[in-house]
């Protein structure tokens, strides 16, 4: 019993760990461009404004992600959270793969911004899904 409290945490940290990577990738992408404005210094300064950052960003979400959505489908069985969530990533993926180049710098923005939003959102059902399924057994 210690141990399946223990495995439903670890899954729950692994949820929550996923949407706070999302959400700074979001915020990265959202609000760096006007803070680089405002505070043109910190662009020698700031780690924030390399490229690197999403692919940093990258390297904790996507281990994370697909141990918490794997695992959960497992409890839950519901496609669309693992549709969504793969979705999400493969978006951001390209993004960091391809960036400019394919995207342009606006482009980039907008799918990064999608990219983190729909894994977010794949967590966020994720989450609620496995807790509907504890409360109803």
């Amino acid at each position: 019993m210690a141990n399946l409290v223990m495995y439903k945490k670890l899954l729950n940290t692994a949820d929550r760990s996923a949407i706070i990577l999302s959400s700074l990738c979001l915020i990265h992408c959202l609000v760096l461009p006007v803070i680089l404005v405002l505070l043109p210094t910190l662009t020698s300064v700031a780690f924030f404004s390399d490229e690197r950052f999403h692919t940093w960003l990258l390297y904790g979400v996507i281990p994370i992600s697909l141990f918490a959505v794997v695992l959960g489908y497992f409890h839950h069985r519901n496609r669309s959270v693992v549709l969504v969530t793969s979705i999400g990533m493969s978006v951001l993926i390209l993004v960091a793969l391809l960036g400019h180049d394919v995207f342009g710098e606006q482009g980039e923005i907008v799918a990064s911004v999608l990219g983190s939003i729909l894994v977010a959102y794949g967590h966020i059902r994720n989450f609620k899904t496995r807790k509907q399924l504890r409360q109803c057994h």
